[in-house]
Parts: C-alpha cells; sequence; structure tokens
C-alpha cells in the first residue's frame, strides 16, 4: 500500500485573508501589548503620547508575523544574518557538506589549517588475513 506524501508539507496554510495561524497568533500578541500599554500609559498622558510607545510595538509585532524572505521567516532570517556577520570571512562553501544547523551560530573552522590524515591500509588488510586464517582453521 503505497501513501502519496504532500511535497509542501512545512508550508503554513492561510486562515484569514493570506495570513497563516502562527501569523494571527503573532499579530494578536502585539495587539494585546499594544492594548495593555495604551489603558495604562491613557490616564497619565494624552491619547496621542500614549499612542506613540504602542503603535510602534504593535508595528514591531506586525512586521516579524509577516516578514518572510526567500521562504525564510523572521527568526531564521536573523540567526541566518548573524551568523553570516559573524563569520564573514571563514565561510567556505564545500560541495556536499551542509553546515547549516537552525540554531548554530558558531564558529566555522577553517579549511586550510585541517589536516588530512591518511589511513593505513596495510594494517587492517593483515588483520583481516588473520582473521580469515582463523575461520579457516576452524
Amino acid at each position: 500500500m503505497q501513501y502519496k506524501i504532500p511535497v509542501q508539507i512545512e508550508n503554513e496554510d492561510p486562515i484569514v485573508l493570506w495570513l497563516s495561524l502562527r501569523q494571527l497568533a503573532i499579530i494578536l500578541v502585539g495587539w494585546w501589548l499594544w492594548y495593555s500599554l495604551f489603558t495604562s500609559m491613557a490616564p497619565n498622558t494624552w491619547a496621542e503620547i500614549a499612542a506613540i510607545p504602542s503603535v510602534i510595538i504593535f508595528l514591531i509585532f506586525l512586521m516579524v508575523a509577516i516578514f518572510k524572505y526567500s521562504e525564510m521567516t523572521f527568526i531564521p532570517f536573523i540567526l541566518a544574518f548573524v551568523r553570516f556577520k559573524t563569520n564573514l570571512e571563514e565561510r567556505k562553501w564545500m560541495k556536499w557538506i551542509d553546515s547549516f544547523q537552525p540554531i548554530d551560530i558558531g564558529y566555522l573552522s577553517n579549511i586550510e589549517n585541517k589536516v588530512d590524515k591518511e589511513v593505513d591500509f596495510t594494517n587492517k588488510i593483515d588483520k583481516i588475513k588473520e582473521l580469515e586464517d582463523k575461520i579457516n582453521k576452524i
């Protein structure tokens, strides 16, 4: 029995307009912070003055929710950007080696300083022959 596996399994489905559930949750948290900050500041200051920091916080949350660059959302993009800036001159591309980890922003070692160790196959071949001799004697 064969099952068809969807190709784009990690893509988020839009729920309202073009927003997914994750984006709606981020916008809802931003709206809640905006509202709570505005209502706590409004009695002590004018409503226009209280709206300035509240709107800035809401716009930051809105930007984080809607941001998408090359199929990357905000957090993976920022982590990749920080990793790129910290390892600017040390980054070397090697075919068939995937050096990206979602959270890893550590130091990439320089390829030129690596030492290639050669394996002594004669010793291994001798051990294999010894084992074959012992098996044949049994």
